[in-house]
């Protein structure tokens, strides 16, 4: 099943490659912005709870596709770049083994623990 989510995840990460090739954006801006995400990680310098509410804003593909479909009608490509760096971060996130965060710990992912803190928690 692990392996299947995988593929489903790459699907969805080419698919915003190909949503991104209709962009007027040159190609370099994909993996320049693909890591921006991550922003939603400073939050954690304000403890985990608040960290793990700004990393799964920034992590939500109810944020990204609302992004994506503004873009789109509004026809602002900003907001439409927004979107499918989003999606594509998202897809690249949850392929590593990433997810949506659990206030109690960063390792505690909606996909399970984070593999190389598994063994901690099993510990406790």
């Amino acid at each position: 099943m692990n392996q299947l989510l995988k593929l489903e995840e790459l699907g969805i990460f080419v698919l915003a490659i190909v949503g991104f090739n209709i962009l007027p954006y040159t190609w370099w801006y994909f993996p320049a912005l693909l890591l921006l995400p991550d922003i939603g990680m400073l939050g954690y310098l304000a403890g985990s709870r608040v960290g793990a509410i700004c990393y799964n804003f920034f992590h939500h593909r109810l944020l990204a596709s609302t992004l994506l479909l503004a873009g789109w009608y509004f026809q602002m490509d900003q907001l439409y770049l927004a979107g499918i760096i989003l999606i594509a971060h998202i897809s690249l996130d949850r392929m590593l083994g990433y997810g949506l965060k659990f206030s109690d710990s960063f390792a505690h992912t909606h996909l399970g623990w984070l593999k190389n803190t598994a063994s901690e928690h099993d510990q406790k």
